[in-house]
Order: C-alpha cells, then sequence, then structure tokens
C-alpha cells in the first residue's frame, strides 16, 4: 500500500514542496503559452467537438498519471474556454481578472481558510471586515453599518430581500418570521423594482415564499432609469387594493444599458412610504473608485441595504462579492447559534463568527483578492480604468451611429446595445434574424465575443466594454467586419432568412 501522502500535501517536506513548485510552474507555463498568446479570444470549435474532448480529458483513472500527461490533457481544456482576458470578449458583465487577483488565488487556494467561524480563519476574519469597512467608508454609511462578502449579486440580492422580508412580517403582523414561518397575511407583501432591474429580484421572491407574482415591475423613462412618476402612481394603486408594498429595489448599472437609477428621489420616495431601500450596485459600485462618475452614486449611502460584486467592473476572479446594511442589527433576522461553530458564548465575547450574517457557512477569503488588488494599483489607477472605459463604449455609440447601425441609449456606464440594420429589407423578422446570425458568427469565428438581448421585441447586440485593454481603434476594427459579415449574409442567405422570419 502506498502511503507516501504528504507528496500531495503543502507540508514540511521536500517531496511536498517539489511538487508544489512544478504543478505551480507548469500551470503557470500552460496558461501563459495556452492563454496569454492567443490572437482571438476563442479558438472557434464547435460543441459537438467540445463536449467530445471534454469526455475524453475527464476520464478519471485508477492509479494517477504523470504530471506530463494530465498537464496535456489539461491544455485542450485551456485551449479551448473562452479567453475572457482578450479585448474582444465583450459579451457579458465577465470581467478580465487583474493579475493581483489571480495571484491572491493561488494563496486562498492554499491557506483555504473556511470564514464561517473565527477559530477556522483568524486573520481571514478580521481582513474581511475591515476591507468591508473601507468599503463601507467610500459608500459613506454610518459607523453601525456592516456587510459580509458574498458569491455575488444573486446572493446579495437574495439577502437584501429576506431582511427586509423579516422585518415586514415583523412590522406589519407582528410574526418572527425566522422563528415561526411567513403568515397568511404575507401573501400581500410586494416589492417594486424597475422594468430592467435583475432577474434576481424575482427569483428572490419565489425562494422567499412570496412568489414572482409578489414583484411589481415599474416603467422606465427615457433614459432608462426607474420612473418616479409611475412608482408613485404603482405605489397609490397597491395601497388602494390593501396590498402591502415594503420594499424598493433601486438599480445602480442595469444589465443591458448600465443604466442608474436617481437613488436621491427614490430615497425620498422610499422614506415617505417607509420601505425597505435595497440597491443593487453589483455593476455601478465601481464608481465609487471613478474620478469622473462617482457624483452618480452620492446616494447609494441612503439605501438599507446593498449589492456589490467584485467580480464584474472591480476585475477580480469569479466569484467575489460583497453586501451591505445601513444597520447591522438587521443581520439579527438572519443569526443562527449552532454549538460546535458559534455559540452564544463566542457572541458575547466580541469573537466574529461570520457565519452569523451570512447566508453560507463555509465561505471563501476572497477578501484577500480585493485587498491585494487594491495595494498594488491603487485607487487611482483603478478609478482611471474604469472612466477610461465609460469613455470609450461612448465613443463607440458614437462610431456605431455614424455607420448607420441603430443604438438604442447612451451609454451610462460602458455597455452598448445596437443593432445592424439591412440595407435593402425592413421587415422586423428580417433585422431580428440578422442580428441573431451575426452574434453567431462571430461567436464561432471566435474573433469577437459579443452578446445578444431583446428590448420590446426587437433583438439587439450587446457590447459590454470592461477591458481597460480596448481601444477605439479596435472596435472601428469590429464595427467595420460585422458591417461586411452583415452584407454578406444579407445577400447569401437573404432569402433563406426571409422565409424563415415569416414564421419566427
Amino acid at each position: 500500500m502506498n502511503t507516501n501522502f504528504e507528496q500531495w500535501f503543502l507540508y514540511p517536506s521536500e517531496q511536498s514542496e517539489k511538487n508544489f513548485h512544478e504543478l505551480i510552474e507548469s500551470t503557470v507555463s500552460l496558461i501563459t503559452n495556452e492563454g496569454t498568446k492567443v490572437d482571438k479570444p476563442f479558438a472557434g470549435t464547435s460543441r459537438e467537438d467540445i463536449e467530445a474532448m471534454a469526455r475524453k480529458v475527464t476520464h478519471l483513472p485508477v492509479s494517477g498519471q504523470q504530471m506530463e500527461a494530465v498537464m496535456k490533457d489539461i491544455r485542450d481544456v485551456v485551449k479551448h474556454s473562452l479567453w475572457i482576458s482578450h479585448p474582444s470578449a465583450m459579451a457579458h458583465l465577465h470581467c478580465p481578472p487583474l493579475l493581483p487577483s489571480i495571484a491572491a488565488e493561488v494563496m486562498i487556494g492554499a491557506l483555504n481558510q473556511s470564514m464561517d467561524s473565527w477559530d477556522q480563519s483568524p486573520v481571514a476574519t478580521y481582513v474581511e471586515e475591515e476591507v468591508l469597512k473601507y468599503f463601507m467608508k467610500q459608500i459613506g454609511y454610518p459607523a453601525k453599518a456592516d456587510g459580509v462578502f458574498t458569491s455575488g449579486g444573486t446572493q446579495s440580492n437574495y439577502m437584501g430581500l429576506l431582511l427586509a422580508r423579516n422585518q415586514a412580517c415583523q412590522t406589519y403582523f407582528s410574526v418572527n418570521a425566522q422563528r415561526d414561518g411567513l403568515p397568511v397575511e404575507a401573501s400581500k407583501l410586494r416589492i417594486l423594482c424597475s422594468e430592467h432591474a435583475h432577474f434576481t429580484v424575482q427569483q428572490s421572491a419565489a425562494q422567499l415564499g412570496l412568489g414572482i407574482h409578489s414583484v411589481v415591475k415599474v416603467k422606465t423613462n427615457d433614459q432608462q432609469q426607474l420612473c418616479l412618476d409611475d412608482a408613485r402612481k404603482t405605489l397609490e394603486q397597491l395601497q388602494k387594493e390593501g396590498l402591502i408594498p415594503f420594499a424598493m429595489v433601486a438599480t445602480a448599472g442595469t444589465t443591458d444599458f448600465g443604466s442608474i437609477d436617481n437613488l436621491k428621489e427614490i430615497a425620498d420616495l422610499v422614506d415617505t412610504h417607509q420601505l425597505w431601500l435595497h440597491v443593487d450596485a453589483a455593476y455601478g459600485g465601481a464608481l465609487l473608485f471613478s474620478h469622473q462618475h462617482r457624483h452618480l452614486l452620492n446616494h447609494l449611502s441612503e439605501a438599507d441595504s446593498i449589492t456589490i460584486d467584485f467580480h464584474k467592473l472591480y476585475y477580480q476572479t469569479v466569484s467575489c462579492g460583497a453586501f451591505f446594511v445601513k444597520d447591522k442589527q438587521s443581520f439579527q433576522h438572519i443569526m443562527y447559534h449552532a454549538d460546535y461553530l458559534n455559540p452564544e458564548e463566542d457572541h458575547e465575547e466580541g469573537i466574529i463568527n461570520l457565519v452569523e450574517k451570512s447566508v453560507q457557512t463555509t465561505k471563501r477569503f476572497d477578501a484577500l483578492k480585493v485587498l491585494m488588488t487594491f495595494k498594488l494599483l491603487g485607487t487611482d489607477t483603478f478609478g482611471e480604468m474604469i472612466d477610461y472605459t465609460i469613455q470609450l463604449a461612448r465613443e463607440t455609440a458614437e462610431l456605431l451611429r455614424q455607420n448607420n447601425f441603430d443604438v438604442l441609449h447612451e451609454p451610462m456606464l460602458n455597455v452598448v446595445l445596437f443593432r445592424l440594420l439591412p440595407e435593402y429589407v425592413d421587415d422586423p423578422h428580417f433585422v431580428n434574424k440578422l442580428n441573431l446570425e451575426l452574434q453567431r458568427y462571430f461567436y464561432q469565428s471566435g474573433e469577437l465575443i459579443i452578446a445578444k438581448t431583446k428590448q420590446n421585441g426587437k433583438v439587439y447586440l450587446k457590447f459590454t466594454m470592461l477591458h481597460p485593454l480596448n481601444s477605439l481603434e479596435n472596435m472601428k476594427n469590429h464595427i467595420e467586419n460585422i458591417k461586411q459579415i452583415g452584407k454578406k449574409i444579407e445577400s447569401e442567405k437573404g432569402e433563406k432568412v426571409y422565409e424563415y422570419s415569416v414564421h419566427y
């Protein structure tokens, strides 16, 4: 029986150290050779070939293989992955990670701190707390505020509505939902958000036992922001119907438009009606460090809870997010004590166990990534990156207009929605199909990764321009290529596409 287990763990032995160095060096070599030297973000491999490759490399042997053989298989995985660090990868809010964040991932994995109880993460607990305090200061929150790192916006938005729901049950029904569950009257509770708010508002409502019907969508204005007039009318109508609006979700950076709701006016409205205000700033929260656009978040501090994602516009590796509350007492709505993890005497002695303010138990030491990034870059450089990408998006929108594209909005952040209009056919089904074909063509070619979405039944293409290494010259080339391929599709497939569109 092989008992030489120490070679596979971080352990004070020569063999352990040797294996660790070899694995890390092989990994660095693989990434730099197969990733940083690529000339396009995707190899363009078909789904069928990728599936076949995955089946091959995921064969798990009874006996361990040599490192060279293993890395050869892993090389195929890397080679056919989407290289999100390429400036032409512009589909989603999926950022190129900064080098300090990637380096911190190695440390996070090696230390493997479990961020649920202090005794499992003695230093990491305090690092997370201090990083969060720094961000709460940037937000403008009072000393009684608090926060916790999360897996991202989905979890953070869920937590905001969970705390709001439990508080509403206490306020309106004198029911402790954490202890006794939801009362029958909870079916009257309503959440308001804009029609462009993230889908996790509805998802959270469903998971919280309120049902998707409890989410009432408010219209948006011509800047794609939550319309205050419609919000007022909606609140009045809900109250006339005997329903109970208890929370409003504002968005600082919508997924499709990057629009930022008017936080000051929403906060005033919410205060009048005594609602919980949650701000989903998963995307736009990076403007806290912008030199030119920081004012758009000036009233973020009026929110009862806030979502910020670091794996979006903060350039951190997935996953890395945070959830903040203006009053730390709000976490009482989800606090539990387990004698084997966070006994009550720990709380009485001032020992911090992060599980008490999280819906996760085991949690990663993601604060280390944010800490290393800002210590190495500094806030000034980071802010310059944000401002550059926003300016580039606005210049790109203007460039698209000059080339007769239909641009749906003026970018507030760094996302641009547009579509190519065919030269000779004005049938709306044809236009939709043409733009779908363009998105698929460029993805399959691997040279340009863009997203598709729908607004008012129309298909639009989307540049999500997060990468600070992108340039206007690159965008000029992409736009010209889109025009040329569009003409080719229109001439070669026009008749076929038109016939398809009749049944679209």
